[in-house]
Parts: C-alpha cells; structure tokens; sequence
C-alpha cells in the first residue's frame, strides 16, 4: 500500500502510511506544508501513542497543531499485546526517525522523543538507558499523562527504579497531565518530577484542566473504545499546552 499524503488546512501536510521497519508497522509524518527539506531541518518529534494497539490516528489531531507551530512530528503505530510489549515497534521507529527524518524536512539526529500514556514512560525508558539505542539521547523527553513506576516498554525496566538506582536522563524532561486524569492520576507525574527535581535536573510540569483523552485534544468513545478527535474547550486548550510543550522542547532549553 502506497503512503497517503493529504491535507485538511494550508498550514499542515500529512503523510501517512509510511512503513517503518521489518515489522513493517507504518507511521504518519505532520508537517509544515512545504517542508519536505529544502528549507532547513524543522524542529523533529517522535510521538509514541500508548497501550491501545495501532493507534497513530488518535494522536493525529495533537500532532498536527504541533506541526502548525513547525515541528515535523511522526506518529508511530506499535503494539503492546506483541509478544516483547512493543519493544521491537517502539525501537524500529526510532531508528527510522534517526536515519530518515532528513529527508522528510526534519533532523534526525536531535530530536524530541514524546509519548503519551504507556508510551511516555518508553520515551523516558530511553533517556535513562541510552545502551538501548548505541548511547544515543534525545534532545528532549516529553512525558503526556505517563505513569512512571512500572516497566518502560522500550527497556523493560521503571523509569522512577532507574533514577533511584542512579541513572540520569542526561536531557531536560518535559511533563504534561490533566489534572483530572481518572485513568492515570497527575500524581504519577508529579512523583516524577519531584524524583527528577531532587538532584536538581532539568524538569517542568504543566497541569491543565483535563482528562487522560484531552490532553491530546480527544475524547474517549466507549463505542469505539478509542479516543477519538474532540473540540471541547478543555480538551482544545490541553492539547495547545501540549502541542507548545513538545515546540519548546523542540527549540531548546531547559
């Protein structure tokens, strides 16, 4: 199946279907229109969904108010009922952004790497244990509504175990949590940032008014049992805070 390229707006151009890997799980590339690399590497994030599987689309509607403020971000499927928890997906698709994301507009070797539930602890899983990518780090590790005390599913290992034993993700961390989360309450975060601010590392963390679905501007549909796209007020204003999170991380500093 050949990728789809359409567009909803003048600002955003989306890719999707891209094969990624051996797997071959596919992604969906959210861009500034025009930025297909002539015009300089655009600030880059990949954004890891969590445990529902192949679920890229649910974060399409974050993903591209993130690229209106120029960031070239890629949404991944992957799976957490395969037999290794999605580790081999999560991992494939990193190394697709770090060898293709030059030619797709963006920077892969200085990227954001984000996710939103099960997926935010992998992004964090990876900072804090970079032999599991040859030593790399991202630029940046932005952390959506995650829960931090259980297994990473890129390492196999929890996050907050790691920086008690020692480990330090080398790289700022950004945080985002609806303080109305009923499925993975904001102190999950707030535990990780105060474990992260002991030592003094670079950490914030932003509470809006919203759920665990509107922090990435959606809704949860029992029917479906999805989240799906929303334009509620509250869902609509977390998901800009997020979408300014992942650029600021994009851009630099602490």
């Amino acid at each position: 199946m050949a990728p789809d390229m359409g567009m909803t707006d003048t600002a955003v151009e989306t890719v999707r279907g891209l094969v990624y890997g051996p797997s071959g799980k596919r992604l969906d590339v959210h861009r500034p229109a025009g930025a297909s690399g002539a015009s300089g590497a655009a600030p880059t994030v990949l954004l890891w969904h969590g445990i529902g599987p192949d679920e890229r689309d649910v974060l399409e509607p974050l993903a591209r108010t993130a690229a209106a403020l120029g960031l070239l971000v890629l949404v991944p499927d992957w799976r957490s009922d395969a037999a290794d928890g999605g580790r081999a997906h999560l991992l494939e698709s990193l190394a697709f952004v770090r060898k293709e994301a030059g030619g797709l507009g963006g920077d892969g070797e200085s990227f954001v790497l984000a996710g939103w539930s099960a997926g935010a602890g992998a992004a964090l899983g990876v900072a804090l244990r970079p032999e599991t990518v040859e030593g790399w780090r991202p630029r940046a590790v932005v952390g959506l509504a995650g829960r931090y005390d259980v297994p990473a599913r890129t390492t196999g290992t929890a996050p907050l175990e790691d920086l008690a034993a020692g480990r330090d993700p080398g790289v700022p961390v950004r945080l985002v949590h609806g303080s109305r989360d009923a499925v993975v309450e904001a102190h999950r975060s707030r535990d990780l940032a105060e474990a992260l601010r002991a030592p003094g590392r670079a950490v914030t963390l932003q509470e809006p008014d919203t759920d665990h679905a509107g922090v990435i501007m959606t809704a949860y549909d029992p029917a479906a049992d999805r989240c799906v796209p929303t334009t509620a007020e509250h869902a609509v204003r977390a998901g800009r805070v997020a979408a300014g999170v992942l650029a600021e991380a994009g851009g630099g500093g602490a």
